[in-house]
């Protein structure tokens, strides 16, 4: 497995181009390419502040600028989410590549969660217009923390793309039960609430799910005022994310000799 996972470094011209003409494949014959990496979001952030903002009017005060604080929220997960969702097909689609001996079978789900790493930082102008729209109370000492951020979510949505992509291989049922999990976990995180105003049983709950630490990482960072408290909660995920990327790696590696016969 050791070596295995150090030969990923060797791979790295690999899976630039891979992801490269992912990013390619996926506007190709589009008229607006890659606008659609903002477009996307943007309709996503109307669509939940029109039925949040005018038809589920009731909310929590500390949420205003709603739109704001939606999109600290939406944007992370959008990247989250599809990436796992991408994931779950992306070794079965791949079928043609991973016969053959030479080839990495690993790479495929890394390019997926790195072509969509790429959508998110290309979204993030419009989160900074965003920010300077609604003049958010942002501080330096806050802000350090973004990029940490990032890489905590990297660390954990490939250590789980690793686990998906090859699960699903030898249960293809599996991508279905994916998709209906995802949308629980959507409404189980604080993306479209905020944690202040949930129970404090509730909180005890949403502790418990990894990507609540995210979402108000990303909320305390970007949106509300005040020092970023939950910086201990976010290293603890960060350690997590890495065992959890060894143990979805290891698993990968088990199954890897399965692969070309399944797919």
């Amino acid at each position: 497995m050791l070596k295995n996972l150090t030969n990923l470094l060797k791979y790295r011209q690999l899976i630039q181009s891979l992801v490269a003409r992912e990013l390619k494949a996926r506007y190709r014959a589009s008229v607006l390419g890659f606008f659609w990496s903002f477009i996307n979001p943007l309709l996503l952030l109307l669509i939940y502040t029109f039925v949040f903002s005018y038809v589920l009017v009731s909310r929590q005060p500390d949420m205003n600028p709603y739109p704001l604080f939606l999109f600290c929220g939406i944007l992370p997960w959008t990247w989250f989410s599809s990436s796992l969702l991408e994931s779950s097909n992306v070794l079965i689609a791949g079928g043609n590549l991973i016969k053959k001996v030479m080839f990495p079978a690993e790479v495929l789900p890394i390019v997926t969660v790195l072509a969509n790493m790429v959508h998110f930082l290309l979204a993030l102008p419009i989160l900074v217009v965003f920010l300077i729209c609604y003049q958010a109370p942002l501080q330096w000492s806050e802000v350090v923390w973004f990029p940490v951020v990032v890489l905590v979510q990297l660390i954990l949505t490939l250590g789980l793309a690793l686990i998906v992509s090859a699960l699903t291989v030898h249960f293809r049922d599996f991508k279905d039960v994916l998709s209906n999990l995802m949308t629980f976990w959507f409404f189980a995180t604080p993306i479209i609430y905020s944690m202040n105003g949930a129970p404090p049983i509730m909180k005890t709950v949403l502790n418990l799910n990894p990507f609540t630490h995210l979402a108000v990482s990303y909320q305390e960072i970007l949106f509300f005022p005040g020092d970023f408290g939950h910086w201990k909660w976010l290293l603890a995920l960060g350690a997590a994310s890495v065992l959890l990327f060894f143990v979805g790696y290891f698993m990968f590696d088990r199954l890897r000799d399965s692969f070309a016969e399944e797919v």
